[in-house]
């Protein structure tokens, strides 16, 4: 079995010749071996506008693609296209997916880069370009997720491109390179890299003039194209090839000679080596972060006067800031005066004053002078001073580690205006000028699980099912991984599938994430603890969002805040890296805010500190938010169709672009999460009422499962709260629900039941609804006659009541025993009033299924029941067979 997404998309012997299928097949494949939704596919094959049988037609799709692969794999082989809540997932064994080859020999070829092993480097990234045989995820159209990683994938191509050239370069290739890159710098004309690896190839060939021209062609076109000048990379080699520089002249070893630099590196000939390393030990099994690495190489390796010189690294607790940090001074290029690290923090975990640190870098300077112990300078204005001139002119790269404020940094910063600095904070210092920021996430998932391998030791990588749900259940958290493989480690008598079971109980799961002084939940504590009391406070509460993603108006309403209130407080935890922001830009959708799952935890647990009456005012505020926004889409949806909810939905207006089916279909499993949370709250009322208003959206898109089961919770909370309007309503919804599901006895039952309830509560409009319902089973069973009294019935309640949505519903039920009984001029004219019926109560829905369904019965002598639908969206066979 081989799979291919390195070119046109493919599958050995048979792929799908339709276009969609192989969608499908694509965007599961750049997802390989993780869960796919079901809405993120139906998303990428038809955008925001899918058709009301998207989800079926995508599992017709999924059927095409399962019998396309059983026909391809081996005996051996287990179907790979599996269904996995909330979506699809296809499993892929090691070597059958080209993307996946692709990464592990790039991983191979770049460590291999960074060893000075330029052979091989040369061999593993050259081997990876040879997978690809035409742009990425080609031959397909793409929806969002396909062209993100279509680009990405694509420019990924390009830069090992880049870095096999530069290993090739290494190695003496000039005269090898100069066809293959100008015919890329053609192709590439706005590459800087591609441009000078054709300069330093022509120079070194002897082609000194060719090298000039070609610097000159980029310039023009950089120039005419975009209206800048070029980089540092280019300018700075345009100098040296006019200087002659000698360390541009290719030298017969693949390693550089002390003093000199690479092409795009500033030149200091004859300075030695670095005199000065104060740096902490690299970290035991640092993996992966390939990207976050060479982003940081270029920025120091590409400084310029006027140029911003500090690289701000931050990221949530425990992503691995302070160890990137030190992997990037270790490894880069240059700096040769000296490589310093300190630390902004002090044992306690309070911030080291400006004066402090400024001293302390001072003595680190100072270490190798005759006399490093003279006294310093108390002040901040004269350490300041006497910091600058022992670093002016100097190349050095400082390593300020776990900054707290702006405040604290900017003294230091300004006393060191000639060196590179990596400075890492916790929160993001957004206020710092002239500052490149690089925010780190977790770690992809297979290096996570190969951080987990690599420091867990042989008994864990014997068991890959375990290790991929640890780093799952560790969220891909540095830390978290090193704490579990080092558990492991140490204790023989563990296993990776024991860990597994050790975490996989959330309540528990930070506590069993400590390692001797690696602590997961210190370490998330003392950011929890760095942001002021009303931002702890909003932590705390948001812990109780339902699902991991959530928007602003969840948020205020868990907080009881206004929006603009809740979303500083939010964005203040987006700062310090307790809550992501997981938008997308570009868009009209709203921005949601998540947590990872080990501060969701935390959260959960800091609950505790709330007094016993806040965590339930929460839910309640958060359950009657629900209720007023879902009544409003549904009276947008479906108007008249909740008469208990007439009071929230009446006069919604629809706003610019507002979908309510999409709307519906962003928020359906936060809701049914809230519906769940609140009747575990005992919260009766909020419960019944957001379960009604989700019944609509339920029956628009046959979402019988949750129907089900909001309504089951919802009837249970009627029932203890004594609330028979409640109770009646529910029942009569469930009763919708059976008909749809063809289970007749129970759908009867639950309309005369709701009959009894909704005249015991004297509401006569609720009860004709009702009679309609059972109509509608005893026309399905052929009883027509009967039908057509309990239809009469429900015209007359709909009439004397002023129900025009139950007057619809009634007249539409007559039109078909009219029709069933042979008077079709009868039930046209019955179509035609439920049309005039469903206008007046504002339901375009039905208004246009009964005009379409009219038009059908006008069209032709002899009606086909097939092609009837008996309700909006739902067909049955002729009644005659039921």
């Amino acid at each position: 079995m081989r799979f291919h997404v390195l070119g046109p998309v493919r599958m050995e012997q048979r792929t799908p010749s339709a276009a969609k299928p192989r969608v499908v097949l694509a965007t599961l494949l750049v997802q390989g071996n993780n869960v796919v939704s079901t809405h993120s596919l139906i998303d990428e094959l038809w955008g925001m506008e899918p058709p009301r049988t998207a989800a079926t037609t995508l599992q017709v799709y999924v059927s095409q693609l399962r019998k396309a692969l059983a026909d391809t794999v081996d005996d051996e082989r287990e179907q790979p296209l599996l269904t996995r809540p909330p979506g699809y997932v296809i499993q892929v064994r090691p070597g059958e997916l080209d993307l996946a080859v692709f990464e592990s020999l790039r991983t191979r070829g770049r460590a291999a880069y960074e060893q000075r092993d330029f052979e091989a480097a040369s061999r593993w990234l050259g081997e990876s370009l040879d997978l690809w045989s035409g742009p990425a995820l080609s031959g397909i159209p793409h929806g969002p997720s396909l062209e993100t990683n279509a680009i990405r994938l694509n420019e990924l191509r390009t830069e090992v491109l880049e870095q096999r050239i530069a290993a090739d370069l290494l190695l003496g290739r000039h005269h090898e390179l100069i066809g293959e890159l100008m015919a890329l710098a053609n192709e590439f004309p706005m590459r800087e890299t591609l441009q000078a690896h054709l300069m330093v190839a022509l120079y070194r060939s002897g082609r000194e003039a060719e090298a000039l021209r070609t610097y000159h062609r980029a310039r023009r076109t950089l120039i005419n194209e975009l209206g800048v000048e070029p980089g540092p990379t280019l300018t700075r080699l345009l100098d040296r090839v006019l200087a002659a520089d000698p360390g541009l002249a290719w030298h017969d070893t693949p390693l550089r000679a002390p003093g000199t630099v690479s092409a795009g590196s500033p030149t200091r000939p004859g300075r030695a080596a670095p005199s000065l390393h104060r740096l902490p030990p690299r970290a035991a099994h640092f993996t992966g972060r390939d990207e976050e690495l060479a982003r940081g190489r270029r920025f120091l390796a590409a400084a310029a006067p006027g140029a911003a010189r500090v690289l701000a690294v931050s990221g949530r607790p425990g992503v691995g800031k302070s160890s990137l940090a030190v992997q990037l001074a270790h490894s880069a290029d240059g700096f040769a005066d000296g490589r310093i690290h300190i630390g902004l923090r002090d044992a306690a975990g309070a911030a080291v004053p400006p004066e402090t640190a400024m001293a302390m870098l001072l003595r680190r300077l100072r270490a190798d002078e005759p006399a490093p112990d003279d006294p310093l300078p108390a002040g901040a204005e004269e350490l300041g001073e006497l910091l600058h001139r022992h670093t002016q002119g100097r190349d050095l790269l400082l390593v300020l580690d776990d900054a707290v404020s702006e405040a604290q940094v900017r003294p230091l910063l300004a006393s060191v205006p000639d060196s590179m600095v990596v400075l890492t904070s916790r929160r993001t210092l957004a206020a710092l000028d002239d500052v490149q920021h690089l925010v780190l996430d977790v770690l992809g998932p297979e290096e996570a699980e190969r951080l987990l391998t690599d420091a867990g030791g042989p008994r864990m990588a014997q068991d890959p099912a375990a290790v991929a749900e640890l780093a799952r259940l560790c969220g891909r958290l540095p830390l978290a991984l090193r704490v579990t493989a080092g558990g492991l480690a140490v204790r023989p008598h563990w296993t990776a599938a024991g860990l597994v079971k050790r975490l996989a109980d959330e309540r528990t799961r930070l506590s069993a994430l400590t390692l001797g002084d690696l602590d997961v939940r210190s370490g998330l504590l003392a950011a929890y603890r760095d942001v002021p009391a009303p931002e702890r406070a909003a932590f705390r509460l948001l812990g109780l969002a339902p699902l991991p993603d959530f928007r602003l108006w969840t948020a205020a309403a868990l907080l009881g805040l206004d929006p603009p209130d809740a979303e500083g407080r939010l964005e203040t935890l987006v700062r310090a890296h307790l809550l992501e922001a997981r938008g997308r830009s570009g868009t009209q959708a709203p921005v949601s805010y998540g947590f990872h799952s080990l501060l969701r935890s935390l959260a959960l647990e800091m609950l505790a500190e709330e007094p016993a009456s806040v965590v339930p005012a929460a839910m309640d505020r958060l359950g009657r938010a629900c209720v007023v926004l879902a009544r409003r889409a549904d009276a947008l949806l479906a108007p008249g169709r909740d008469r208990l909810a007439a009071s929230e939905g009446a006069g919604a207006e629809r706003p610019p672009g507002f979908s309510p089916l999409t709307w519906f279909r962003e928020e359906s499993a936060g809701l049914l999460a809230v519906v769940r949370q609140t009747h575990a709250a005992g919260l009766w009322e909020p419960t019944s009422a957001l379960a009604s208003a989700l019944s609509g959206y339920y029956e628009a898109c046959a979402r019988w499962d949750d129907w089900q089961v909001s309504h089951d919770l919802a009837l249970d909370a009627a029932r203890r709260s004594a609330d028979v309007a409640a109770e009646a309503s529910l029942v009569r919804s469930l009763g919708d629900l059976a008909w749809q599901r063809r289970r007749y006895d129970r759908a009867m039952g639950c309309y005369e039941l709701g009959g009894r309830l909704f005249t015991r509560h004297g509401d006569r409009a609720g009860a004709g609804r009702c009679s309609s319902g059972e109509g509608d089973v005893l026309f399905g069973r052929g009883r027509v006659a009967e039908a057509g009294a309990r239809y009469a019935r429900a015209l007359g309640a709909g009439r004397a009541q002023g129900d025009a949505r139950g007057l619809a519903d009634a007249l539409r039920g007559l039109a078909f025993v009219a029709l069933r009984e042979g008077r079709p001029e009868e039930a046209l004219r019955l179509l035609g009033e439920c049309a005039e019926a469903a206008k007046a109560a504002g339901d375009e829905r039905w208004h246009a299924y009964a005009r379409r369904t009219g038009a059908l019965v006008a069209e032709t002598a002899e009606v086909s029941w097939s092609r009837l639908e008996v309700r909006p969206g739902v067909w049955l066979l002729d009644p005659s067979a039921g």
